[in-house]
């Protein structure tokens, strides 16, 4: 049977579930689904519901998680973290520089001032862009989900900050397909916190209201101001 058709197969077998939301964070992931009236966060295969957003190289493995950030301390060269600072930029931009003066591993100028992540991996050097880094904790995010839910998962929602521009949201998409994964749409991350606490509330909620909307990430902090955002609902018949 050929690829494609393995796969049509497990899809028969298993099923396809709607589409998760992973939220990649700078410093932790997670990842949900829409499941009676409310969004569940799934817990990983240690039974946590953030995953560590960071990427480790050994001289025998590849680590992702948990098991990458445990390990910092002994392998700082090559355990990577903090790739969403860098997805989507230039290595001449001035946040980069900055950046990478705090950083144990090694990053590099690549073609057409991409910047190149250097590691060894089973004994050989490889150059990873941050793209291909934020691939693989979507990748992890993705399986996560399909042993949770027992089914493949194709479709997704990732969120974003609300300061990236359209470089950083495409290059956060392209990782996503890289992962397997169709990207439905990249939203900003205060926005999918108002829409989770309008989802939340709206029986609650009786008249037009004032939410202040505070997202404290890992990496930035976002307090921002849209008074033209509403959140509405909609029957069966509309």
């Amino acid at each position: 049977m050929s690829e494609k058709g393995q796969l049509e197969s497990k899809k028969g077998a298993r099923g396809v579930v709607p589409a998760i939301g992973i939220d990649l964070g700078t410093t932790y992931s997670c990842v949900g689904f829409w499941q009676h009236g409310q969004v569940e966060i799934i817990p990983n295969d240690l039974g946590n519901r953030t995953t560590p957003s960071c990427v480790a190289f050994t001289e025998a493995e590849r680590l992702i998680g948990e098991g990458a950030k445990n390990q910092i301390a002994m392998n700082p060269s090559y355990t990577i973290f903090d790739a969403k600072r860098l997805i989507g930029k230039r290595f001449s931009d001035v946040t980069v520089q900055n950046d990478m003066k705090l950083w144990p591993f090694k990053v590099i100028n690549g073609t057409s001032d991409i910047p190149k992540i250097v590691v060894t991996y089973k004994g050989e050097e490889k150059q990873f862009t941050a793209e291909e880094i934020s691939a693989m904790i979507l990748a992890k995010m993705k399986d996560v989900a399909e042993a949770f839910l027992g089914k493949l998962v194709e479709d997704a929602v990732i969120t974003v900050p609300a300061y990236f521009n359209d470089s950083q949201c495409q290059a956060t998409k392209d990782a996503g397909y890289v992962a397997g994964l169709n990207v439905l749409q990249i939203i900003n991350e205060p926005t999918a916190a108002a829409i989770a606490y309008g989802l939340d509330m709206i029986n609650d909620i009786t008249c037009e209201t004032n939410v202040l909307i505070f997202d404290l990430g890992g990496g930035e902090v976002g307090v921002p101001f849209e008074p033209s955002f509403v959140i509405c609902t909609l029957s069966p018949s509309d």
